[in-house]
C-alpha cells in the first residue's frame, strides 16, 4: 500500500494540507512550532480570515437589516394582541360569516353591506372572529377554528376551537351575536379539559343541548350536556371507546347516525378514512355500518368531515375536507343519496362558494376546512366558515428554507474569501486551540495510527488543494474573474435576503389591520386616460390583491377605454367613462360606490399593500379627515405650495395630496360638488390643476379641528417616469400654479396656513 501524501512530522503539513490535532506539539508552550516561522504565518492567515468574515458579516447584516426595514411587511398578528396570536405551525385560522337565500348561494358578510357606524366598519368584512377576539376576552389564543352555530331565536351562539397560547392545546370558546353575526361578544371558555379539544358539534335532543367535541387525544368520544348554557357543561356519557375525530350525529329515517374518522387503526389513511355508526338514541349503543370503513382512500377525496350536515330540498348534504395539498386545503360538498344500515352512497355537488383571487392576502386565501350553514326563522341562510392565509406547517417550512439559504450564504462567503485570498482553504489551517498544554503519548500515538484520523487528514488535504486550484483557474484579478466575484456577491445578497424573509418575514401575507376587532373594505378610485394604459394594467394587478380592496373604479377621462378582459384583477373593476376631460371628475358623486371609504390613488403610484392597509386603519380612526401618504405645507406671505421636505423642516403639514388619500366618499364628494365649491371647480377647470388643493380647503372650511392625517409609506415608486406620461412634468411650473390656487382659494374659503399638524404625533409611529 502507498503512504499518504501528507507529512506528519513536526507541526506542519505539506502545502495545501490541514493541521490535525495530533500534529500539535506535545507542549505548545515550548514555542518550537515557531522556529520555522509557521506560527507567524498561521497567525497572519487566521487574522486575515477573521477580518474578512467580520467585514462580511457586518456588510450582509446591514443589507439584511435594510431589506427588513424597507421591504418586509410587519407581522400583523403580533400587533393584534399582547396575550395571544403567536405564530403557530398549525396556522392562523379565523372565522367568517356568510349569508344567502340558499346554502348553495352564500356570499361573505361584506357583500351584504352590513354597516356598524359605532365601530367604524363600513361595511363589516370577514373575518369576524379572530385570535385577537378570543385573546381580548382573557383566554389567549393563537388561532380560532372549527366553528359551529347554535341558533336561539334572533341570537346566534358560536362555538369554536381556540388554541390556548399557554398550554398549546385546544379549548372550546363561545361567542354571542345579536345582529346576525356582524359583531360578536366573547363569552369565554365553554369547555376546557386536560387534553386537546376541537370540533365542538352542538345539537338538541329531548329538550337538552349537547356538545360532542373531538377529544381523540383521550382515546374516546364523549358527549357533554349543557348545565348552564352556553358556558357550563357536564360530561353526560362516553358514547364510544374509539378516538374518532371530527364527528357529528344526525337524525335520518328514524335512526341516529354517527359519522367520524378513526385514524388510529392499522392501515387507516389519515384524513382519508370515514366510518358510520347508527343507534336509536344519541346516547347509544352504537352499531357499525355494514360497509365500514365507508372510505379509506386518498386524503383529497373529502372523507374527513368538514362541519355540520344540512338538509336542503329534501336531500341531506355532508361537507368533507380536501387535505390533498395541505391539511384543510378546501371543502368539498356531497349529496347523500342512500343511508341505511347496509348501504351508503353520496355524490359530489358544487359548493357554490367562490374562492378569493387575492392569494395569501385574503383571510382564507390558503385554506378553509369547516362549514356550518343553518336556516334562520326568516328563511335566510347563515353560515360560518373558518379560513387561513397559510398552509399547514408553514412556520417549519420557512425556517428550514431560511436556514438552507443562510447555509448557502456561508458557503458563498467562504468561496468569495478564497478567491480574494483572505481564506486560504475550506478547512482551517489550525485545529489546535492555543495553550492546550501537554497531551499524552497514548493519545498522540492513537491519532497517528487511527484510520479515521488518516482519512480525515487526507480529506482535509484534498479540500484545501481544491481551493487553491479554484483560485488558480478563476484568477480574480482578470476581467472574467471580476465578473465571477460580482455574480457571487449578488447571489450571496439575494440568498441572505431570502433567508431573512423566510425566517423573519412572516408568511408573506400583507394582511388587513382590524379596528376594535373588526375589519372593513374600501373602494379604490383612480383617474386616467388612454396614454396611461400601461400604468393602469400594472396598477390594477397589484392593488386588486390588497386585503381590504372591495372594488376598483377607473375614471376614464379621455380616449378609448380598455376592455375589462385586458385588466388582471382579483376584484370587480368598473370603468366610468366621462364626457369631459376634467380633474373635477375625480370627486364626482358616484351612487354605485358601495363602501364609505374611498382611496383616491393616482395610477402612477405603486406602494406595498401593507402601506395601503395602514392608511385605511388610520382613516377608520378618523373618518372625518383626509388621510394620505404625501404631506404638503402651505405657508409664507404670499402663500406658497411646499413639498414634503419643506414640511419636515418646519415640522408640520396642513394639506394632504389627494392623489393618494383616503376619504369619506359621501362627505368628500358632496362637499366638492356643493354650490359653495362651484367657483373653486371653475378654477380647477381653467388651470387643469389644484383639485386636491380645493378639497383640502373645503374640508378645512367645514371644521374647526384637524382635517388631515399623514401616514408614511415604506416606499413608493412613480411609474409614470418609466412610461413618460407624467401629468406634471415641470415641477416648478406645477408648484407655481398651485401657489396661485392657494391664494385664490384663501380668498374664497379662508386661509389654512394656521392649521398645522405636526409629524410624530401618532403613538404607532406611522407618521415618522
Amino acid at each position: 500500500m502507498g503512504s499518504l501524501p501528507i507529512a506528519v512530522s513536526g507541526s506542519t503539513v505539506n502545502s495545501g494540507g490541514c493541521r490535525w490535532s495530533g500534529w500539535c506539539n506535545k507542549n505548545n508552550s515550548s514555542g518550537k512550532s515557531g522556529s520555522n516561522g509557521s506560527g507567524s504565518s498561521d497567525s497572519c492567515a487566521n487574522s486575515s480570515a477573521f477580518v474578512f468574515f467580520l467585514v462580511s458579516f457586518v456588510c450582509l447584516a446591514s443589507i439584511a437589516g435594510l431589506y427588513c426595514r424597507v421591504l418586509l411587511p410587519p407581522n400583523v398578528h403580533t400587533t393584534l394582541s399582547s396575550l395571544g396570536c403567536n405564530e403557530d405551525n398549525e396556522g392562523s385560522w379565523s372565522i367568517g360569516v356568510y349569508y344567502g337565500d340558499s346554502p348553495f348561494n352564500l356570499k361573505p358578510i361584506e357583500e351584504a353591506n352590513v354597516w356598524r357606524n359605532n365601530t367604524a366598519a363600513w361595511p363589516v368584512a370577514n373575518p369576524v372572529v379572530t385570535c385577537a377576539s378570543a385573546s381580548g376576552a382573557s383566554f389567549p389564543s393563537n388561532f380560532v377554528a372549527d366553528p359551529f352555530l347554535y341558533v336561539q331565536g334572533d341570537i346566534l351562539y358560536l362555538f369554536f376551537e381556540a388554541k390556548n397560547s399557554i398550554t398549546m392545546q385546544g379549548d372550546i370558546g363561545v361567542a354571542r351575536s345579536t345582529d346576525k353575526g356582524a359583531t360578536w361578544e366573547q363569552l369565554g371558555v365553554a369547555l376546557d379539559e386536560d387534553w386537546h379539544l376541537s370540533y365542538p358539534y352542538v345539537f338538541d335532543y329531548n329538550g337538552n343541548i349537547y356538545m360532542m367535541p373531538e377529544g381523540s387525544a383521550k382515546g374516546d368520544l364523549r358527549l357533554y350536556r349543557a348545565v348552564k348554557f352556553p358556558t357550563e357543561w357536564k360530561l353526560e356519557k362516553v358514547i364510544m371507546k374509539k378516538p374518532l375525530v371530527d364527528s357529528f350525529i344526525i337524525q335520518h329515517d328514524g335512526k341516529y347516525w354517527l359519522f367520524g374518522s378513526d385514524h388510529s387503526g392499522i392501515g387507516a389513511k389519515k384524513n382519508g378514512q370515514l366510518e358510520i355508526w347508527y343507534s336509536s338514541s344519541p346516547l347509544g349503543p352504537w352499531k357499525p355500518h355494514k360497509k365500514n370503513p365507508i372510505y379509506n382512500t386518498d386524503k383529497s377525496k373529502g372523507a374527513r368531515n368538514g362541519g355540520r350536515p344540512f338538509l336542503y330540498d329534501g336531500h341531506l348534504h355532508r361537507a368533507g375536507q380536501d387535505c390533498g395539498e395541505t391539511y384543510g386545503r378546501r371543502l368539498r360538498l356531497f349529496k347523500i343519496e342512500a343511508l341505511t344500515p347496509t348501504d351508503y352512497k353520496e355524490v359530489e355537488v358544487p359548493l357554490g362558494l367562490k374562492e378569493s383571487m387575492k392569494g395569501r392576502n385574503a383571510w382564507n386565501g390558503a385554506r378553509s376546512h369547516q362549514l356550518d350553514v343553518q336556516q334562520l326563522s326568516s328563511g335566510e341562510w347563515v353560515a360560518v366558515m373558518d379560513g387561513d392565509q397559510v398552509p399547514s406547517g408553514d412556520v417549519n417550512r420557512r425556517f428550514i428554507l431560511g436556514c438552507a439559504s443562510v447555509l448557502g450564504v456561508v458557503m458563498l462567503v467562504i468561496v468569495f474569501g478564497m478567491l480574494l485570498g483572505a481564506v486560504k482553504g475550506l478547512v482551517p489551517l489550525s485545529w489546535c486551540p492555543h495553550n492546550v498544554g501537554k497531551r499524552s503519548d497514548a493519545s498522540f500515538d492513537w491519532e497517528r495510527s487511527s484510520l479515521l484520523s488518516n482519512r480525515m487528514r487526507l480529506f482535509c488535504s484534498r479540500l484545501n488543494r481544491a481551493s487553491s486550484s479554484l483560485r488558480a483557474r478563476i484568477k480574480p484579478k482578470t476581467c472574467s474573474g471580476g465578473w465571477v466575484l460580482t455574480v457571487i456577491f449578488i447571489v450571496t445578497v439575494v440568498l441572505m435576503c431570502t433567508g431573512v424573509k423566510y425566517i423573519y418575514g412572516g408568511s408573506g401575507a400583507e394582511e388587513a389591520y382590524p379596528l376594535n376587532g373588526q375589519y372593513s373594505q374600501f373602494t379604490l378610485l383612480t383617474m386616467t386616460y388612454d396614454a396611461r394604459l400601461w400604468n393602469l394594467k400594472m396598477y390594477v394587478k397589484h392593488y386588486s390583491r390588497c386585503s381590504s380592496v372591495r372594488e376598483i373604479v377607473v375614471v376614464w377621462n379621455k380616449g378609448q377605454p380598455p376592455e375589462l378582459s385586458e385588466l388582471d384583477s382579483a376584484v370587480p373593476v368598473r370603468i366610468r367613462v366621462e364626457e369631459q376631460n376634467s380633474l373635477n371628475n375625480r370627486f364626482k358623486v358616484d351612487p354605485l360606490i358601495k363602501t364609505r371609504a374611498v382611496l383616491e390613488l393616482d395610477d402612477d403610484i405603486m406602494m406595498p399593500c401593507d402601506d395601503v392597509e395602514r392608511g385605511f386603519k388610520v382613516w377608520r380612526e378618523h373618518p372625518e379627515r383626509i388621510v394620505g401618504f404625501y404631506p404638503r405645507l402651505a405657508d409664507g406671505n404670499p402663500l406658497k405650495y411646499r413639498a414634503e421636505n419643506h414640511a419636515r423642516e418646519h415640522n408640520g403639514y396642513n394639506m394632504i395630496l389627494t392623489g393618494a388619500a383616503f376619504m369619506d366618499s359621501k362627505m368628500a364628494f358632496e362637499k366638492y360638488w356643493s354650490k359653495e365649491a362651484a367657483a373653486g371647480r371653475a378654477v380647477v377647470d381653467k388651470l387643469f390643476n389644484c383639485e386636491d388643493v380645493l378639497l383640502n380647503y373645503l374640508y378645512a372650511n367645514a371644521s374647526s379641528s384637524s382635517t388631515v392625517e399623514y401616514v408614511k409609506p415604506a416606499w413608493a415608486i412613480d411609474t409614470s417616469k418609466f412610461s413618460g406620461v407624467a401629468i406634471s412634468r415641470n415641477t416648478q411650473t406645477h408648484y407655481g400654479l398651485r401657489s396661485s390656487c392657494l391664494q385664490k382659494f384663501s380668498e374664497m374659503y379662508g386661509s389654512i396656513s394656521s392649521r398645522k399638524s405636526e409629524f410624530h404625533h401618532r403613538n404607532d409611529g406611522w407618521d415618522v
